[in-house]
């Protein structure tokens, strides 16, 4: 089957990094978790400053991050399918808009649902798409014998970058109010994610004419030897599995 046009595109540029190209990859998934998924349990810090602006009941405000989750498990099904048939680019691009959205339309609320609606569906909820299951939807594609390190150092952003982030933007909130910490975090959002990920990401490394792990494309076939494969129980992927079939196992369950 052949590639998306959109996926097709090779820019020269990312082709000429004297290392292998999945480290870029690496490196631009470290960032755009640290900053997406901190943007989500910044819920925690917004939370204080709500209670007080608003005089709700704890358990009523509390529930936009439990909507939030709920709505991240309608986004689900259809994740998997856009990254399938658009790639990372574009998935991402959604994640990040869905929640820079949702928290520069939070300085607007003045209703409850409105707090569901901006905290809840689009930033915990949009967050889905930029968190750690959409990027394990393509960073495995990358890396087969370095697949651990690789993923464990893309995820590693997330508790890295909250060292960092979540004492500034309480200073943000203490020092003038939890409305421009939110416009500050939805431009921030904006300006880095969207270009990193457009520009330089990729769902898989034959985008560019690479294999995993940066191996020579020769290395398949020159004295028999395949490449490595992650493969465990070669008999279980050969069947071809519907759900039914899939219900009946064990390991289903």
């Amino acid at each position: 089957m052949s590639l998306p046009s959109h996926e097709r595109k090779r820019p020269p540029f990312l082709t000429r990094f004297p290392f292998y190209y999945g480290w870029v990859v690496v490196a631009v998934a470290f960032v755009t978790l640290a900053l997406g998924v901190n943007a989500r349990t910044s819920f925690s810090l917004l939370f204080p400053p709500l209670l007080d602006g608003f005089g709700w009941d704890r358990g009523v405000t509390a529930a936009a991050f439990s909507i939030g989750f709920l709505a991240s498990t309608l986004y689900a099904p259809f994740s998997g399918a856009l990254m399938d048939r658009y790639g990372p680019r574009v998935v991402l691009t959604l994640g990040v808009v869905l929640v820079s959205a949702g928290m520069a339309g939070a300085t607007f609320i003045e209703r409850v649902w409105h707090l569901y609606l901006t905290l809840g569906v689009l930033v915990v909820g949009g967050s889905f798409f930029v968190s750690y299951f959409g990027h394990s939807l393509f960073l495995p594609n990358w890396f087969v014998r370095r697949r651990g390190l690789a993923i464990g150092i893309a995820f590693s952003g997330v508790g890295i970058f909250s060292i960092f982030f979540f004492p500034v933007m309480q200073h943000v909130i203490d020092a003038v109010s939890w409305r421009e910490a939110c416009w500050i975090l939805a431009g921030t959002l904006c300006v880095f994610l969207i270009p990193l990920n457009v520009i330089f990401q990729r769902r898989h490394p034959s985008d560019l004419n690479l294999q995993p792990d940066g191996d020579a494309a020769s290395d398949e076939t020159e004295g028999g030897s395949a490449q490595p494969s992650n493969i465990v129980d070669p008999d279980w992927v050969a069947i071809e599995w519907t759900v039914t079939r899939a219900l009946r196992t064990s390991r289903f369950w």
